[in-house]
């Protein structure tokens, strides 16, 4: 079973996903430091276009209460990316109390890793 699962939500809303993220490594391959306020990688095969609004839910780890995040697209991986990295989007998140606390706790389970030169998913 992959360690990272993304569904397109069944509702019939556009960008509306669900994000299941098993472990740490596949929380630092997701994770977007770079951009204001937080991002998180998004793998899709649909279509996208930068500025798009997202509504994602967010299963971390072990926690089983899903998180729910709102974000526009920022970055884009088009099919067979340099670098093998999967196709998808990168979501920057809007500001917010939920963001601000999903951010601390990103940081603190990643803690030294974020300065890693281990590739991720989008950089």
């Amino acid at each position: 079973m992959s360690e990272v699962a993304a569904a397109e939500s069944v509702v019939n809303r556009p960008g509306v996903f669900t994000l299941v993220i098993r472990s740490k490594s596949a929380l630092y391959a997701a994770w977007m430091p770079l951009i204001k306020h937080g991002g998180i990688f998004l793998p899709s095969n649909r279509s996208h276009s930068l500025g798009e609004e997202v509504l994602i839910l967010l299963t971390l780890l072990d926690d089983p209460n899903k998180i729910p995040l709102q974000g526009s697209v920022a970055w884009i991986n088009p099919a067979h990316s340099a670098g093998n990295r999967p196709q998808g989007i990168g979501v920057q998140l809007h500001d917010g109390e939920v963001t601000r606390e999903l951010r601390k706790k990103v940081e603190g389970l990643l803690a030294g890793a974020l300065q890693s030169s281990r590739p991720t998913h989008t950089i």
